[in-house]
Parts: C-alpha cells; sequence; structure tokens
C-alpha cells in the first residue's frame, strides 16, 4: 500500500493554483524532498508544460518511485536520490525548484545547504517556491505553529519553523529575490524567490 499523507490531499489544490501562475514560462523543475510523491503526481499532471524531476533521500526513494510508476504523468520523471546536504548537488540546471515542508524538518546547515545547492542548480532566469510554516520577525502567524514548533523542537533540537528573514538573507546570498508571500490554508505560507536573467 502506497504511503499516503492527508496533508498533501488538503494543501495541493492550493499549491498547483500558486504555481500556474509563478512557474508559467518554465520548462524543467526540480522537487527537493517529494516525499510520498503525492505533489508531484497531481502537480505535473496539471502542469504538463513542466518536465518535473522529483528527488529525495536514498531511504525514501523505493515509495516515491513506485507511485510515480503507478500515477505518474508522461511529464513526471523517475525520482532522483538528493541528500541537500552532500554538496555540489550531481544534477544540470532547472527553470524552477519546488519544496513543501521540508525546511522545517532539516536541521538549520542543511538549510543553508538546500539554499546553496539552489543557487547552484537554478538557471537564470531561475524561480524558486517553497512551501511550508513560517515565522515573520520572530513570531508566530497562529499559535498552532506555535504548538507545531515545540513539538519539531522535541522530537528533534535541529528542526523548527524557520524566520521568514533569515531564509531571505540566505536567497539573497544564491542571488534570489523575494517576487511573492501567498498566505495559504492552515496558517502556511508559499514563498517565491526569483533570479532575474
Amino acid at each position: 500500500m502506497l504511503a499516503h499523507s492527508d496533508a498533501c490531499e488538503r494543501n495541493k489544490g492550493p499549491i498547483l493554483a500558486v504555481l500556474r501562475d509563478a512557474l508559467a514560462g518554465c520548462r524543467t523543475l526540480l522537487e527537493i524532498g517529494s516525499g510520498t510523491g503525492q505533489h508531484a503526481v497531481y502537480l505535473a499532471h496539471h502542469l504538463p508544460q513542466l518536465s518535473w524531476q522529483p528527488s529525495e533521500r536514498q531511504g525514501e526513494l523505493g515509495p516515491l518511485a513506485e507511485r510515480i510508476r503507478l500515477e505518474g504523468s508522461p511529464n513526471l520523471l523517475p525520482p532522483l536520490e538528493l541528500d541537500v546536504r552532500c554538496q555540489p548537488w550531481p544534477l544540470g540546471t532547472f527553470d524552477a525548484v519546488f519544496s513543501a515542508n521540508t525546511l522545517h524538518i532539516m536541521g538549520w546547515q542543511a538549510v543553508q545547504d538546500f539554499f546553496r545547492g539552489v543557487g547552484a542548480v537554478l538557471g537564470a532566469p531561475g524561480v524558486l517556491c517553497v512551501y511550508g510554516p513560517f515565522r515573520y520577525r520572530g513570531g508566530y502567524t497562529s499559535d498552532s505553529n506555535a504548538a507545531f514548533d515545540r513539538w519539531l523542537h522535541e522530537r528533534d533540537p535541529e528542526s523548527g519553523i524557520r524566520d521568514f528573514e533569515a531564509l531571505d538573507e540566505l536567497a539573497a546570498r544564491s542571488g534570489l529575490t523575494l517576487a511573492a508571500d501567498y498566505a495559504m490554508p492552515a496558517n502556511n505560507q508559499t514563498l517565491v524567490w526569483r533570479r532575474m536573467a
């Protein structure tokens, strides 16, 4: 039986609504941390102009590959192994990078490696879209996010909801400029950074 995330099912529609606009003109996309593959299958199907490259750490590749084999559209490629901490990434160049619900489960060093790697594989022009919960000026957007952050720290002290300002600084170091910040359901956001031609 394929792994299933209820959260993916709930948020895939709102994410698609943002990506349709943000990824207009893009042809190749790298998804980092594809997880169960539910986002990859759904989004690639509805964005057929994109060659969608999913990726995941080695231990998660098997179930992801099986979902893509069973449910994937022709533009959804077999997943690649990618650990953001292993630099440089053994990948080519992409028009866009997408990642959902990953930065708060990585350690801070891995978050820095994420942006360093994106900076290396993203073309110019290029688009980075990141979905998840974030803090702003040190504050949470909801009580539920504050509780979720406490749970994350108890589970793994290295994880936690990231400060938008710190992420924006990392993005700037990789040549990216914030283009949009979309409020999403369940107190999440989709952040869109762009690299100009």
